[in-house]
């Protein structure tokens, strides 16, 4: 206890500059410190904060994009025009449905009709919401293409929600820290134990060889692989607008990469057949149909495939066979076989197979996502396993040659 009583002020006075503590330095002290926590929480509740924001991003476009399909019904059920019901929401100063929709109420204060506004803030609207009802206005009646604009924005279950926010959250926590570290480990540590290695002239075991040889080859593998599961994050969060600035007009990639994906295919798939079925419900002729549905899934794949289903109907193939060019499985040609004999139109005919497709895909969404983190792990923690045998491995080696000698 004496100590700690003479050892208290020798202390102050070495944090002090060698001099005995006054109150203003203790409080100067304590503000500092105070002040320095309040920004490690200030910055700590941004950094979460941001996170939020970009997991959100996805489900608050949708769910503009579903309130306004709710405005635009209720004022078409009222009759009221599109053009007038926009500004009197955007007079009302509500920011709720974001800033582009008013960006979209001055295209139209500005005298252009809602299509042609609409084409003016490309991102207001995801690009298959904004086709269909451009495909609307051709129709001449904006409420036939709003089921199927609905069918587009079907929310994602919990459980794929949740799948993909635990993938991102690994993607931009876990996965940096795990590349920082045995970044730092090849670059500072493993070079010691090579040295020791090398001077103590022990036979290192196989494990330690291959680690040792192949250290930035494995650290390679691990920043290819965050690299491209950021990649994969940013294109999420970044949607549709961030899809176009990323596209080639000769090779459009993302398209390609999109088809190729299973659950995005389902969705393509989803996407054109309620847009086809809207349109033959509507009396429109089947050619132009095609044309229409191809051009609302707005991927350049499906509008090839679209194109192909053209051609055949130009050779005289009737359209449940021609759509063979868009599904290889048969089962769109086996629906659309069967929803033309039925009653009730083709959308309220096909409306299960749409759902099927939904289910599918939030089930292979949720599957992939599932896949990647866990494989993300493990292939983590094997990296882990492989660096620390090898590291170790010296050390038993070591400790074997000083026990013979």
């Amino acid at each position: 206890m004496n100590i700690g009583i003479h050892l208290l002020p020798l202390l102050g006075q070495a944090f002090s500059g060698g001099r005995s503590p006054t109150p203003t330095d203790a409080l100067a002290n304590f503000l500092a410190a105070f002040i320095g926590g309040l920004f490690l929480v200030a910055v700590g509740v941004g950094v979460i904060s941001l996170i939020h924001f970009c997991f959100t991003a996805p489900m608050r476009r949708m769910e503009r994009a579903r309130l306004f399909l709710d405005l635009l019904e209720d004022a078409l059920r009222r009759g009221q025009s599109v053009e007038a019901t926009i500004l009197s929401i955007a007079q009302s100063r509500d920011r709720t449905l974001g800033v582009r929709f008013h960006l979209l109420a001055a295209h139209i204060e500005g005298g252009l009709r809602f299509v042609a506004a609409l084409e003016k803030v490309p991102r207001f609207l995801p690009p298959q919401i904004a086709a269909m009802l451009r495909a609307g206005e051709q129709l001449g009646d904006l409420r036939r293409v709003l089921p199927a604009c609905r069918e587009i924005l079907r929310d994602r279950p919990a459980a794929v929600r949740s799948a993909m926010h635990y993938l991102i959250l690994v993607v931009l926590i876990f996965s940096p820290a795990f590349v920082f570290l045995v970044g730092m480990m090849s670059v500072m540590i493993i070079p010691k134990f090579k040295e020791v290695a090398g001077g103590s002239g022990v036979e290192l075991w196989p494990v330690t060889q291959f680690v040792f040889g192949h250290t930035g080859c494995l650290v390679g593998i691990e920043t290819i692989l965050f690299l491209l599961l950021v990649a994969a994050t940013v294109i999420y969060i970044g949607g549709p607008g961030l899809v176009r600035w990323l596209q080639f007009r000769g090779f459009p990639i993302v398209d390609w990469i999109a088809w190729h994906l299973p659950w995005k295919q389902k969705r393509l798939q989803r996407t054109f057949s309620a847009m086809l079925t809207v349109l033959l419900d509507g009396g429109v002729p089947e050619a132009d149909a095609v044309r229409l549905a191809g051009d609302c899934t707005a991927n350049e794949i499906c509008r090839h495939h679209a194109a192909r289903v053209l051609a055949a109907l130009a050779r005289g193939i009737k359209l449940d066979d021609a759509v063979r060019a868009f599904d290889d499985s048969g089962e769109f040609h086996w629906r659309l076989t069967n929803a033309i004999h039925a009653r009730g139109g083709f959308l309220g005919a096909l409306r299960g197979w749409h759902e099927a497709l939904d289910a599918k895909a939030f089930q292979q969404e949720e599957a992939t996502a599932h896949a990647l983190t866990t494989g993300l792990v493990i292939f983590n923690g094997v990296l882990v396993a492989l660096i620390a045998v090898g590291m170790f491995g010296i050390l038993i080696s070591c400790i074997n040659a000083a026990l013979l000698w």
